[in-house]
């Protein structure tokens, strides 16, 4: 009889140890590392559900591979992100903090795929509840298979009798395997499991949907274990205090990772956004100081957001810095900008910035868009609304150019502004069949004489 072998392993990165540690050494958390026993790999492998498929080496030019064999998710959003579908064999990771609407995606998800056979597996839920928020989603699949279930070998083996089109597994980290004694959610459940699924999604071409959690510093729980398993990663990303998600594709063996989808939670479930500019641009009855409309790119999708500075006198001695949605480094160091190079007096002052919507920006063209917020909001003098903004702004006073500014323009003009402003170094901006008027500006005193002379 073989000794029993154990080994301790870090529960937030996965990094082993021989003996107990207080501090992991890798991540610097306290009190992680937790005993776990080690199976021969013999075991393992003699316990795998499937039957090991032999392959043999084949000619690189005599593989067939079909892009239009790719399995639509029915939506438009998810398919975006995905490339235009789930791949044949593909497992796919979706995280995000809990509250989200990770499992509500899910669900919409599986309700559908209405030609396809669907397993949704629960770990956290029962049937009955999944039920009932199915009927406040409003939707159905007559071929939608749901079952409430831990262990790996039972969910595989309903998985051979069912012949899905799809399996979701919520969540991963509730997964267990009889080939491991470590209690689910373990770093090495996770990974086992990842991995068992992994060469069930290879061996039967079922595409493979996990759900996983995070950790409080926004990781995803388990992983960096799992981000190399699977093929695609996903992240939901959202406020509680807000309607909009954000849905992110870190890692796509099969796309690009400049894909976002914007959706918005409603009493019936998660509701697609086709044109986000319309929802982040609110409409005034009348003209307001301290407004202005960036045209700014995630990844490769063009939207326009409202930008609010307010600009008042520092009542408490010390001026007051605010930001919601934008880093308030950078907002300092446009107002260092502001002062230096524009003369206007802000140290004197408090100044708070908001991104409208509730959505974080980290594009540098809003640059413009919030310089010209905080002068309008200092003076006093709103800005007309058909005019937005598309600038990186240097510290030397200089508008520099930004990525993709054939794309922002085009998306203003559609969005019925007659003016924008932009880098004077832009060159050869091709403005066929738009009905928008460009300004260049170079520094920003060109920007404030265009503005307020």
């Amino acid at each position: 009889m073989t000794k029993t072998k154990t080994v301790f392993v870090c529960q937030n990165c996965g990094v082993e140890s021989a003996k107990w540690i207080g501090r992991c050494p890798s991540c610097k958390e306290w009190n992680t590392y937790h005993e776990e026993i080690i199976v021969p790999a013999s075991a393992r492998d003699s316990s795998f559900i499937m039957e090991q498929v032999k392959r043999k080496p084949e000619l690189l030019d005599d593989i067939k591979a079909d892009e239009k064999n790719r399995l639509k998710t029915g939506m438009a959003e998810m398919d975006r992100i995905l490339g235009g579908g789930m791949v044949s064999g593909s497992l796919i990771l979706l995280g995000g903090e809990p509250g989200v609407g990770k499992s509500t995606l899910a669900l919409q998800l599986a309700l559908a795929l209405k030609q396809t056979k669907i397993l949704y597996v629960s770990g956290e839920e029962s049937e009955e509840q999944i039920s009932l928020r199915a009927q406040r989603l409003k939707g159905t699949n007559p071929l939608c298979y749901v079952l409430s279930e831990t262990e790996l070998e039972s969910i595989l083996t309903h998985s051979e009798n069912i012949k899905p089109g799809l399996i979701i597994i919520d969540s991963i980290q509730t997964m267990s395997t009889g080939m491991l004694e470590s209690s689910a959610g373990s770093v090495s459940q996770v990974r086992e499991c990842a991995a068992q699924l992994l060469k069930y999604s290879k061996i039967t071409g079922i595409p493979i949907f996990l759900i996983g959690h995070i950790t409080k510093d926004g990781t995803l729980a388990g992983p960096k274990v799992l981000e190399h398993i699977v093929d695609v990663v996903l992240y939901f990303e959202g406020d509680n205090n807000y309607v909009y998600r954000i849905l992110r594709s870190v890692k796509n063996r099969f796309g690009s990772t400049s894909e976002l989808g914007i959706f918005e939670m409603v009493e019936a479930g998660l509701k697609e956004v086709s044109n986000p500019s319309e929802l982040f641009i609110n409409q005034h009855e009348e003209s307001l100081s301290g407004i202005s409309i960036a045209a700014t790119v995630d990844g490769l999708r063009p939207f326009l957001i409202e930008t609010q500075a307010l600009v008042s006198s520092a009542v408490y001695g010390t001026p007051q810095r605010s930001s919601t949605g934008f880093d308030i480094r950078r907002l300092n160091m446009l107002l260092a900008v502001l002062e230096k190079r524009a003369g206007f007096k802000l140290g004197v002052k408090d100044v708070f910035l908001n991104i409208a919507g509730g959505i974080k920006v980290n594009d540098p063209a809003i640059d413009l868009a919030i310089i010209s917020s905080v002068l309008s909001s200092n003076l006093d003098i709103p800005i007309s609304r058909e005019n937005c903004f598309a600038g990186e702004t240097g510290l030397s006073g200089e508008i520099r150019p930004v990525s993709r500014i054939e794309q922002r323009i085009r998306e203003a003009s559609k969005m019925g502004f007659k003016k924008i402003y932009i880098s004077k170094f832009h060159k050869n901006v091709p403005l066929k069949g738009l009905e928008i008027e460009v300004v260049y500006v170079g520094k920003i005193e060109h920007l404030l004489k265009g503005l307020f002379s």
